[in-house]
């Protein structure tokens, strides 16, 4: 949850509401997040903008988990929320990052409700795959009015494996 002070500064941020907005959380893993989440940024706007989805604001959230995005969004009035996280250092990547993308997000969901595309890191998913995957799931996110187990990752791009709802919790 947010400490006082930043749902203050959240709320009387002058931030309209948004097809998506994104939170860069440090999580398990502020290496991940240090090493990869501006470059997976750049890779990613222009997609969002080429599908015409209006990319509001990106927030930086410290000490975070998934469901701190949840939060934000709800505050800012996102429509689709993309969470950026380091996730926990594994047996070989130590510096992983995971996005998770809720619809209409809001405090009380669950990981069943999220999509989640992990082990973004160089000798993982690439920034370009990564990517395609999360402008897939936000523009169908966003038609369909759903993430998480209701929307599967039809997007075609490599294996299905790295973008099943629902991922290691290990970091929620």
């Amino acid at each position: 949850m947010l400490d006082s002070a930043s749902r203050r500064s959240l709320e009387s941020s002058g931030i309209t509401a948004c097809s998506c907005a994104i939170v860069i959380g440090d999580g398990l893993s502020p290496t991940a997040v240090n090493v990869h989440a501006v470059e997976l940024i750049r890779h990613l706007l222009p997609q969002l903008a080429a599908d015409k989805i209006d990319a509001g604001p990106v927030v930086v959230a410290s000490g975070a988990r998934v469901a701190l995005g949840d939060e934000i969004g709800a505050i800012i009035g996102a429509r689709m929320l993309v969470m950026l996280i380091g996730e926990r250092p594994g047996l070989s990547a130590p510096d992983s990052l995971g996005a998770y993308l809720t619809f209409a997000p809001r405090i009380g969901l669950t990981d069943a409700d999220r999509n989640c595309i992990s082990n973004i890191h160089r000798a993982g998913l690439s920034y370009a795959e990564a990517s395609f995957r999360i402008a897939w799931l936000v523009r169908e996110g966003l038609a369909r009015q759903i993430t998480g187990v209701a929307l599967k990752d039809e997007s075609g791009g490599g294996s299905s494996q790295n973008a099943l709802p629902g991922c290691d919790k290990s970091d929620t």
